[in-house]
């Protein structure tokens, strides 16, 4: 799998086969070798296959085809007793599209509005400059649509829930609709130029497509708009090959998912998990560590305390789907329905918090995780020396004093311990976040330039419930199988980073105090 997730990105040379079953005319198979099997003539024969005398075994190549739009599947078994001829012709190219996945064949010319501009050995260069252009210009539909389009969005609608707010509490006269109005007027005016401008962007970027030849005679137009790369990897030496790798590895870090998740980056899931586990860290923490106090400094030790602990240590062991309903039903129905009713009545009935999100998400993992930091927090204080806590009051501290000044911060490693292992466990946490609040693909994140800038109420993405949808749900397999082991890789590595930063912290504070245990 770890092989799998770090070559996902390497490219791959494309193989032209000749290929002629019996009885059948050769014909042309353009793709990327993807796997080789070898079969015994007993199991071949099971299966279906006739084998000739003399053939011991069966060898079959999975060969990724592309070009889905063309032909239907993106993988393709062939048998190689039936190959006549397997080349890699330099210019042979790969096309990373926006969608129908990749494509696959030979360039042969680029046009402009259906009229060829370069064709032969002139048409790569020409199609690299004009793929540049139109992709700075998508970049600029894409700032224009998310940024400018989307702010005049979320304006507009602030707006209309303003006004139904003052049409409710019988506030709405001359005057504010006047103010209404102009404010509306404004906002219009904004949004038709900037759609202006994006419209005419995409006359431009439709100008110029590609015409690629995928078998002896065939040829198809692709219109740049709709490609993301193109390469020719059966000619790329290994600098040329180790910067696509460079800029496929930044794609799948910072960009925005695409094709059903199954192509494109996972930026969004990144950010939501790392919020997600951030937030409930905050929120677990004050709560576990005040229980945990409240127990071991303050509850008086008897049979309600002993049961107490007993229902803590349970709690740890409940399925975790159980907190998601429990999330669901509680936080998400009953009171984040109660807090639309009280504070935003003029949203109804559309839901703003009666309904799963980030926080509510955010609230169930810490629940979730409770347990965790409550029973490290009283391993850590039951550690702490009685000496200590009588040298303090000795010196004319007082209780809290006592626990504020000394106790806690020579308990904060085993804080630490136990926030480490709640972060740890909530961050892989799948099947209760798809109840409270995670979802396939998010148009915004949690986090932008509108205010109030952190959107609480949000659904997000994350890269467990991102594996699952991928691996799980995904309409092609073959072709979303490398990118749930690098989704997976990636999803190791941020667990593994957000506990190093917690360790680094917790053998700090453990050096900073071991004098004073001591």
């Amino acid at each position: 799998m770890l092989c799998a997730a770090l070559a996902i990105f390497w490219p791959a040379k494309v193989a032209q086969f000749s290929y002629r079953e019996q009885g059948t005319e050769a014909k042309t198979i353009i793709g990327e070798l993807v796997d080789v099997t070898e079969t015994s003539a007993a199991m071949a024969k099971a299966a279906g296959h006739e084998m000739a005398a003399g053939e011991d075994s069966l060898v079959q190549y999975l060969v990724k085809v592309g070009n889905r739009d063309v032909t239907g599947v993106d993988f393709r078994w062939i048998e190689q007793r039936h190959v006549v001829s397997e080349t890699y012709p330099e210019t042979m190219l790969a096309i990373e599209r926006r969608e129908w996945g990749n494509f696959y064949g030979q360039l042969t010319a680029v046009k402009q509005n259906g009229n060829v501009i370069a064709s032969g050995e002139q048409a790569w260069p020409v199609a690299e400059e004009k793929l540049e252009q139109a992709l700075a210009i998508f970049d600029q539909i894409a700032y224009l649509e998310k940024k400018q389009i989307g702010g005049i969005n979320y304006e507009l609608e602030r707006l209309r829930l303003k006004q139904k707010k003052l049409q409710l509490n019988n506030e709405w006269n001359a005057s504010s609709e006047q103010a209404f109005n102009t404010e509306k007027t404004e906002l219009e005016a904004r949004y038709q130029h900037i759609q202006s401008e994006v419209n005419d962007l995409y006359v431009k970027i439709r100008e110029y497509s590609l015409s690629v030849k995928i078998d002896a005679g065939s040829e198809v137009d692709i219109p740049l708009a709709k490609v993301v790369r193109i390469y020719r990897p059966n000619g790329m030496n290994v600098f040329a090959k180790l910067g696509h790798y460079g800029e496929k590895l930044a794609e799948f870090l910072v960009d925005d998912p695409r094709e059903a998740n199954t192509e494109g980056g996972i930026f969004p899931a990144i950010f939501g998990t790392v919020m997600m586990v951030i937030m409930m860290a905050i929120i677990v923490t004050p709560f576990g560590v005040i229980a945990a106090i409240y127990l071991r400094e303050y509850a008086k030790q008897g049979f309600i305390t002993r049961v107490i602990r007993i229902a803590v240590n349970n709690l740890a062991g409940v399925p975790s789907i159980v907190y998601g309903v429990f999330g669901l039903g509680f936080f998400v129905y009953i009171l984040g329905g109660n807090i639309d009713k009280l504070f935003f009545p003029e949203s109804l009935p559309a839901p703003v918090y009666g309904t799963p999100g980030l926080l509510w998400a955010s609230i169930t993992l810490a629940l979730l995780t409770l347990p965790v930091v409550i029973v490290s927090t009283e391993e850590g204080l039951s550690r702490i020396p009685k000496s200590i806590r009588e040298g303090s009051l000795a010196l004319g501290a007082t209780k809290f004093e006592t626990l504020w000044l000394t106790v806690l911060p020579m308990a904060s490693p085993a804080i630490m311990t136990g926030l480490i292992l709640a972060v740890a466990r909530a961050a892989g946490e799948v099947a209760p976040l798809m109840l409270v609040g995670v979802v396939k693909l998010a148009p915004t994140l949690p986090l932008d330039g509108n205010f109030p800038f952190l959107h609480l109420d949000r659904k997000f993405m994350h890269l467990g419930f991102h594996i699952y949808d991928v691996g799980f749900q995904s309409p092609n397999v073959e072709a979303a199988r490398p990118l749930v082991y690098a989704t997976s890789l990636l999803l190791v590595l941020v667990i593994l980073g957000l506990n190093l930063a917690a360790i680094l912290i917790r053998n700090h504070l453990r050096e900073k105090y071991r004098a004073l245990e001591n």
